[in-house]
């Protein structure tokens, strides 16, 4: 019921808003695509952490497995697994279809370079995935994605996932969910992390739930009715 109240103030929006507000950060504010990914992949992070707190994890080790799509999703995830490291977390990533995308090329070397181990496949034995890591990051399929006409291999890993028994967080909007409705395909996440301002589907979304990426021009949240929370302190994450 708090999460209805609270969605019902903080005004979900559309897949057409998410992406005019994307344009016009990029051809009026400036932003850069990179500058972007790299706020909302430090969001993420950081929301992580305060779901997840390294004293709560219950394997030995810190690990984590984030799942990469191929669009800025996957960019967002690849960010995501690079400060998780810097927190001192453990993450491995799983990408299938590297992109030949400058962005994309340039946070797959970051995260090699800092050591983080790549995946060559996802095994299919849930129970593998249970037994090795903590969590799995569900950065596979964003807003601008088809939920309609998912390829393989996505829809492989999604009939993969939504076996598993470990916690799963997922980015933006959960993968396989369509944006402007209510829904129950896809993944089934535990935490959902949205960016900038929740999707409409996130109003059927029954679990913890995050607002990350706190940036928006105070003409762009006026303009688009948004109706924003008041972030605790300096913090760049609320919890709705």
């Amino acid at each position: 019921m708090m999460l209805m109240l609270l969605l019902c103030v903080v005004f979900p929006y559309s897949k057409v808003e998410t992406a005019a507000i994307e344009t016009e950060l990029l051809r009026d504010y400036r932003f850069g695509q990179q500058q972007l990914i790299e706020i909302w992949g430090h969001a993420c992070a950081i929301a992580i952490t305060k779901a997840f707190p390294l004293t709560s994890l219950g394997k030995k080790q810190p690990t984590v497995l984030v799942v990469c799509g191929p669009d800025q999703n996957g960019s967002i995830g690849l960010v995501c697994a690079r400060h998780l490291r810097i927190f001192e977390y453990e993450p491995t990533i799983y990408y299938p279809k590297r992109t030949p995308h400058t962005i994309q090329q340039d946070f797959t070397v970051q995260c090699e370079k800092m050591d983080i181990p790549f995946l060559s496949y996802l095994p299919t034995e849930v129970q593998l995935i249970n037994d090795a890591y903590n969590l799995v990051i569900d950065a596979i399929l964003g807003p601008e994605t088809d939920h309609t006409d998912v390829k393989e291999p996505y829809a492989g890993i999604l009939v993969t996932l939504k076996q598993v028994k470990i916690p799963i967080v997922s980015l933006d909007i959960p993968s396989g969910w369509d944006v402007d409705q209510v829904t129950s395909d896809g993944i089934n996440p535990d935490v959902l992390i949205s960016l900038m301002a929740p999707k409409r589907c996130a109003t059927s979304f029954s679990g913890k739930h995050y607002l990350a990426g706190r940036f928006l021009p105070y003409d762009i949240q006026k303009k688009y009715d948004l109706n924003l929370p008041e972030y605790p302190g300096i913090d760049c994450v609320i919890e709705l």
